[in-house]
């Protein structure tokens, strides 16, 4: 019987959300975040291929929870602050790359969009401090 509680106890526990565990995971300090290209003031005519650039950290996919490692999310035009105590959100402006890419074919608008990069932690969340670029501007003809 002893053993069956045990049982029930450890599946109820595995069970229950990790995101508590995960969430806020410090960053290296030594660890940068940037882009290769393009860089701010850039024009571009059309689409175009975004490179991201990452030092001191690992980049790994979505659910890979290694110390100093996690995966790059590609802000386009935001301007509100990220909730460190959430997962970073995905949509047409927060763009996910959980495969492990450090690039991208971006086809944006013509006009001026911002770009930021953000690293995410094995289940989105932002590392704390925050990880992130620079805010680029790049103007798209």
């Amino acid at each position: 019987m002893k053993i069956v509680r045990l049982t029930v106890l450890a599946a109820a526990l595995m069970s229950m959300p990790s995101t508590a565990w995960t969430q806020g995971k410090p960053a290296a300090k030594d660890g940068l975040l940037y882009f290769i290209w393009p860089q701010t003031g850039a024009t571009i005519k059309g689409g175009f291929w975004c490179r991201f650039g990452l030092r001191g950290m690992g980049v790994t996919h979505a659910g890979d929870d290694f110390q100093n490692s996690g995966h790059h999310h590609l802000l386009v035009d935001v301007n509100e602050p990220l909730n460190a105590n959430e997962p970073i959100p995905q949509d047409k402006n927060h763009l996910h790359f959980g495969a492990g890419q450090t690039e991208t074919r971006l086809e944006l608008q013509p006009g001026k969009h911002t770009l930021q990069l953000v690293l995410g932690d094995a289940k989105h969340y932002p590392f704390n401090p925050p990880l992130v670029s620079d805010k680029i501007t790049v103007t798209i003809k």
